[in-house]
């Protein structure tokens, strides 16, 4: 016990001591911070220099990026602490219930987020200095608190915005707004790789960032957690408390202690004359941001907004004639930083006793959710969601389950066995179970910051039940993978087409040269029923050696469950030789891309087709288009955006011409309006009745009464007309996320495969009061036929954000099953 005293004491000692002698940011890199953006791979050698030199910080590389840029967290403490770091993590869990064990936690757990929109780039500045910071002058705090700091969440949105900015900017550097160092090119250094908003990702895992990041979140389940960001040059700082609405089963505790967090920030930014406000524009509701995600797994989830932005640069004049500085922003962030880990290190008793409260989960009001089988691609790909967040289910037992059902939006009961779900809120992350899961998110005001509906029940396409009695179940069994075999005997082979999935597994058969077809109509054989949209793959289109080998290779691969058939003579139906029994080419797609084009829609497209279709594109530059040979495509994809610059009559000519020889346009959200009410195609805006104005709304309502005529993420229940191959795979039902006001009605030529009937209301989430009575009698997703192609209209995004799993397979229908089979 002696010796074990004496090298505690010693290495307390050893570490004061290297402690006195570490560099800091400016020693090291040579610059003062803010006086220049710092590229990802410096700050990365900071970190790793503190850490090899320091005994009380701990590096730990947790991922790696799509342009394989590493990703780390550091945790910082004091000596005694880091030593101990896995028994505290572990002891942390066991007050969730996560680990099951007795132990009690009593250290603090501090996690500061930076960097998460890359242009955003003053808080990897700041993360350098706070580290800094708190192993020199800040050491005392550090005794019952763990800092955990991940120092650049989106490295590649960062060096994307430096490395440009370093290479126009003045010197030295310009603060007029309008100088080219101010004006970020598209797509910005805000997204990652694939150009999505990784703030908006949390709980959707899509990106390789966030699948990483909630690993290691997950491991820890922090008590307190900040996400850095920047905003507008004009606005000062904004940090906690957060604005309403907050969601429900945020606690008192999380909002006073906010509040706590806020006043504390404020005495710093006092003392400096520094201005700031509180309780406004950032709200607390939707599941997938950095500050709400910790906020549902128990922490104090918050923001903090500097102003700066992508356009602030290393300085910049504001509107009100100061100048903003890379240097000023820095500080700000570090002082708020520090300002958090002071005021938890000082709450850290209370901060483990209310986070241990928290995952009480026994007065939520739905004790159960129960969602129907009805597809086992879809099923799967919820699981796989879940397990991302540690979340638990089950198998239900074979019975009936009554409650809240998502498909008649009333009380209901259906029968249910061993293939269906149930996920329990008697689980440490019944919280966040019931976020993602509630049918209706309860909305206190609907001047919120993003959309109000996500519930995943819809978002995947399966019908569910809410429960206010715990529902039976028990452990899943264990599946079988799918093994098909050869059959040389095989007239075709069968597969079904219903999911994501099934679309994958067409785009490796087009890629490795394996010619596909697809049913119009229904048809039976071998004593199976097969519906529209079903693969027939004859071996009277594939007459090479090797078919039967690598079709079966590619099936087993994908999972996709096989029916080999000894005859073309269905026993219901059409016949395999039926001109309704349609081949699949190997469809050449165009997307379009630059400024006319949201770089969050491009990214959307570019991310499904690389990485779940895993299917070839080409990228086009909108600025190109005009200039583009369009007759090496079939395909043509116009992701949200404005296009009235791009589609100038010449061109718009240009795509008529190429859309009537075979072509396939595809328009996403916002890019029908530059197909709305123009001459040619028959999509016309739902023009709603003038509604008198004198203009006399108070100025201070104005906001208020805008959202009226907006809808700004809520769930419709459309119907489909499943028997047009846009909606093949589909039943007749589809609840739509709507994420635009804008209406229009429906296609007096082509076809209405998709629309909102005249008795459609709004299922989950908020619509304005103006903009719901547009909804009723108007048009989904639709198809103009011109000539020997068409164009497909889809007025609500089906790839937003990756998550509304559900619509990507209309993606999959207009690309391959329409118009693939005409000679172009």
């Amino acid at each position: 016990m002696k010796i074990k005293t004496f090298l505690l004491v010693l290495i307390l000692f050893t570490g004061t001591l290297i402690s006195q002698e570490i560099k800091s940011p400016q020693e090291f890199l040579g610059y003062e911070i803010g006086s220049r953006f710092t590229r990802h791979h410096k700050v990365v050698e900071y970190f790793k220099y503190v850490s090899s030199n320091l005994s009380n910080v701990k590096l730990e590389k947790y991922g790696e990026t799509n342009e394989h840029r590493p990703l780390y967290v550091s945790y910082i403490s004091s000596e005694e602490n880091i030593i101990n770091l896995e028994q505290i993590r572990k002891d942390n869990l066991s007050q969730t219930g996560i680990i099951n064990s007795n132990s009690t936690n009593k250290k603090a757990i501090v996690w500061l987020s930076y960097n998460v929109h890359g242009n955003e780039a003053s808080s990897t500045e700041a993360a350098m200095l706070t580290l800094y910071e708190l192993v020199t002058s800040k050491k005392a705090w550090l005794e019952n608190t763990i800092v955990i700091l991940d120092p650049c969440i989106n490295p590649d949105g960062r060096d994307r915005y430096v490395n440009w900015y370093n290479q126009v900017k003045s010197t030295p550097f310009n603060v007029d707004q309008n100088a080219k160092e101010h004006a970020e090119p598209w797509p910005g250094g805000r997204p990652n790789h694939y150009l999505f908003d990784l703030n908006r990702d949390w709980a959707w895992v899509t990106q390789v960032e966030s699948q990483q990041r909630i690993d290691i979140y997950n491991k820890w389940m922090p008590h307190v957690h900040v996400d850095f960001h920047e905003q507008g040059i004009n606005n000062p700082y904004y940090f906690a408390p957060a604005a309403e609405p907050f969601h429900e089963i945020i606690s008192d505790w999380q909002r006073d202690f906010q509040t706590a967090i806020g006043k504390n920030h404020a005495k710093y930014f006092d003392k400096e004359g520094w201005l700031y406000f509180t309780k406004e524009s950032f709200d607390l509701l939707y599941p997938s941001y950095g500050d709400t995600y910790p906020t549902y797994m128990g922490a104090i989830g918050m923001t903090y907004e500097q102003a700066g932005h992508g356009r602030a640069g290393l300085g910049i004049n504001t509107d009100e004639g100061e100048i903003l500085t890379l240097k000023d922003r820095a500080i700000h962030h570090v002082t708020t930083g520090l300002s958090t880990v002071e005021i938890s290190s000082k709450n850290a008793e209370k901060l483990n006793i209310e986070f241990k409260k928290f995952f009480d989960n026994s007065n939520l009001n739905y004790k159960s959710y129960v969602l129907k089988n009805s597809n086992n691609d879809k099923m799967n790909r919820l699981k796989k969601l879940l397990d991302k967040h540690e979340i638990k289910y089950e198998s239900a037992k074979n019975g009936s389950v009554k409650g809240y059902n998502y498909q008649s939006q009333k009380e209901d009961k259906f029968n249910v066995n061993n293939t269906d779900l149930v996920i329990h809120t008697s689980q440490p992350k019944g919280k966040m179970v019931k976020v993602l899961f509630e049918p209706n998110a309860k909305l206190a005001d609907s001047l919120t910051y993003d959309i109000t509906a996500w519930s995943l029940p819809y978002a995947h396409g399966l019908n569910a039940i809410a429960s206010k009695s715990k529902v039976s179940s028990t452990l899943i069994n264990s599946t079988k993978s799918i093994s098909n075999t050869i059959n040389k005997s095989a007239y075709a082979y069968i597969s079904k087409w219903t999911s994501l999935n099934d679309a994958t597994f067409l785009g490796a058969l087009l890629q490795n040269n394996i010619v596909p077809r697809f049913t119009e109509k229904a048809f039976s054989a071998n004593g199976k029923s097969f519906n529209k949209g079903t693969l027939v793959i004859l071996r009277n289109d594939n007459r090479n050696a090797n078919f039967d080998s690598k079709l079966i290779e590619i099936a087993n691969e994908h999972q996709r469950n096989l029916t080999p058939v000894s005859t073309g003579f269905s026993q219901l139906g059409v016949d395999f030789g039926s001109s309704s029994i349609k081949p699949i080419n190997k469809q050449k797609i165009a997307v379009l891309s630059g400024n006319a084009t949201s770089s969050l829609g491009f990214g959307e497209v570019w991310h499904f087709f690389e990485t779940q279709l895993q299917y070839p594109i080409t990228n086009i530059n909108a600025t190109n288009f005009g200039g583009t040979d369009l007759s090496k495509y079939d395909v043509i994809i116009l992701p949200n955006g404005y296009y009235n610059a791009v589609l100038n009559k010449n061109t718009l000519d240009k795509v008529k011409k190429w859309t009537r020889s075979g072509g396939t346009l595809i328009a996403i959200g916002s890019a029908l309006n530059s197909f709305a009410n123009k001459e040619g195609f028959s999509l016309k805006t739902k023009k709603d009745e003038e509604e008198k104005d004198n203009n006399l709304t108070p100025f201070e309502d104005r906001e208020r009464k805008s959202v009226a005529n907006l809808i700004t993420g809520s769930i419709f229940k459309a119907t489909l007309d499943n028997s047009h191959p846009l909606s093949f795979g589909y039943d007749k039902e589809y609840f739509s996320l709507k994420l635009s006001g804008t209406s229009y009605n429906f296609l007096k030529e082509g076809y209405n495969v998709g629309y909102f009937s005249k008795d459609t209301k709004n299922v989950s989430g908020y619509a304005g009061s103006k903009a719901v009575k547009e909804v009723p009698e108007s048009l989904l997703f639709g198809e103009e036929p011109m000539g020997r192609g068409s164009v497909i209209y889809m007025v609500d995004n089906p790839l937003f954000r990756s998550f509304w799993e559900n619509g990507k397979l209309f993606v999959a229908n207009a690309v391959f099953l329409l118009n693939s089979n005409k000679l172009k």
